[in-house]
């Protein structure tokens, strides 16, 4: 078994080789550093990166994110998506995401960008209702831990075959391996990524990227039947 250790070091060495953000990413860290809540929750400068470089790859046109906060993954995205590109996020935090829609006016993408402020599962709901099933690319779960699964179960519905979700924060600081830790955030990730390991319907990849990420990429629905009529 190989693996690094990734020490302050070594850490400040990727981000120096790799990492190239925008001026309003930038401003949107370093805003966020003064705040210890929002700094907790923002994505590390690799991530959003590496997101960015994914819709990329994935020539994504459509991204659904549930977990807004100050608008730095979404802006990290909407960055690289085309001019008919579009993002749907969803939140409840109206002062944070007040912030969110500042920076991405300043950045110049806030015509990509429609915040959905409301609890998630209702706006994730509603988009089902709207007939936006196998409709979006890529899909990134950021919020309330206790509700990941649910939120995991409507962005499959959502996301197209061969779309991919990214859920953050699956090695919750290592808490997953605490057999001490029972809280309802530990456990609620746990289940996931249990089910995440035995679900058919999707073929995973979790990364030790920052807190832990994971990639399910959506399979394609098998054909049923011999072929004939």
């Amino acid at each position: 078994m190989k693996h690094l250790q990734l020490t302050e070091n070594l850490y400040h060495y990727l981000l120096d080789h790799s990492v190239k953000q925008h001026p309003v990413l930038q401003k949107i860290q370093q805003q966020n550093s003064s705040d210890e809540l929002t700094s907790i929750m923002q994505i590390a400068p690799e991530q959003g990166q590496f997101m960015a470089w994914l819709v990329k790859l994935m020539a994504a046109k459509n991204i659904l994110e549930v977990g807004t906060s100050t608008g730095y993954s979404s802006l990290a995205m909407a960055l690289v998506l085309p001019d008919d590109g579009k993002l749907i996020t969803c939140d409840i935090n109206k002062q944070a995401t007040d912030k969110a829609q500042q920076y991405w006016q300043d950045a110049g993408v806030d015509n990509k960008i429609q915040l959905k402020l409301a609890p998630a599962l209702q706006s994730l709901n509603s988009l089902i209702e709207q007939n936006k099933v196998n409709h979006f690319d890529l899909a990134f779960i950021d919020a309330d831990k206790v509700n990941y699964l649910a939120y995991y179960e409507a962005c499959l519905k959502l996301i197209r075959p061969g779309g991919i979700i990214l859920i953050d924060n699956v090695l919750w600081g290592g808490a997953v391996v605490d057999k001490k830790d029972n809280s309802k955030d530990t456990t609620a990730i746990r289940e996931l990524n249990k089910k995440l390991s035995n679900d058919k319907r999707v073929d995973i990849s979790m990364l030790p990227l920052s807190d832990g990420l994971t990639l399910a990429r959506k399979r394609q629905a098998k054909i049923s039947g011999n072929g004939n009529g």
